[in-house]
């Protein structure tokens, strides 16, 4: 992942997409926000602001600027059908 972007991942513990995108960002050592839904309604208020809906896992990736402020650069929502998506994102190398 670039040093450009910020990854804030929307989550809930009953999620087992949830718990898989968690294990692959600790795998490869990338660091995120947990927004753990289930733990605070705002959050879920948020996610859906952002993705127009509460599904969860959702990847926000957002940039960062200068000024400090955060600006949406991509939201992926899923993780096993958007992996390879994901992983050219956050520069992960694609094993064949």
């Amino acid at each position: 992942m670039t040093d450009k972007l910020i990854l804030e991942l929307y989550t809930r513990p009953t999620c087992s997409d949830c718990q898989q995108a968690k294990g692959f960002l600790a795998l490869h050592q990338i660091p995120y926000v947990d927004k753990d839904v289930s733990k605070d309604l705002k959050l879920e208020d948020d996610l859906k602001t952002i993705s127009g809906t509460r599904i969860v896992p959702s990847f926000v990736f957002y940039n960062k600027n200068i000024w400090g402020k955060k600006k949406i650069h991509k939201n992926i929502i899923g993780f096993e059908p958007n992996k390879q998506e994901i992983m050219e994102l956050l520069n992960v190398p694609v094993v064949q």
